[in-house]
């Protein structure tokens, strides 16, 4: 019989994908899905690497809404199209993070930041991904 313990999961980094391309004046409103696609080919770096305030590997997952519905995944980046609500979906996917696996999302909202802190999960500023770029 094995006793050793299973290993922690690895953090999950859920990315509010409106949220980051937002946060830079860049033109990004002209091909929100070029920008959510560009977003997300930066997060590949993440996933492997991690962020100042999570380690990697993490297993990253970017929530894309309206315009960027439909962007592909890459490997080490799930995209998840939002059919509603982004803040929603982002909420839903913090709350199914497994026992013990730490979540952090990366939103400036304010709101979303306590919706998802009701589900254990901390929030960092767009800035810890954007640093990727």
């Amino acid at each position: 019989m094995d006793t050793h313990p299973a290993p922690a999961p690895r953090p999950l980094l859920v990315v509010d994908g409106a949220n980051v391309v937002g946060s830079v004046p860049d033109g990004w409103w002209r091909d929100r899905r070029g920008a959510a696609e560009r977003l997300r080919d930066r997060l590949v770096r993440v996933a492997e690497e991690g962020v100042a305030e999570v380690a990697g590997p993490v297993e990253v997952v970017l929530v894309v809404e309206g315009a960027a519905r439909g962007v592909e995944p890459v490997p080490g980046v799930r995209v998840e199209s939002a059919p509603g609500s982004g803040d929603d979906h982002i909420v839903a996917v913090a709350a199914s993070a497994a026992p013990g696996q730490e979540c952090v999302v990366v939103t400036a909202d304010r709101e979303l930041r306590e919706r998802v802190a009701e589900h254990g999960a901390r929030s960092v500023g767009p800035r810890a991904v954007r640093g990727a770029e």
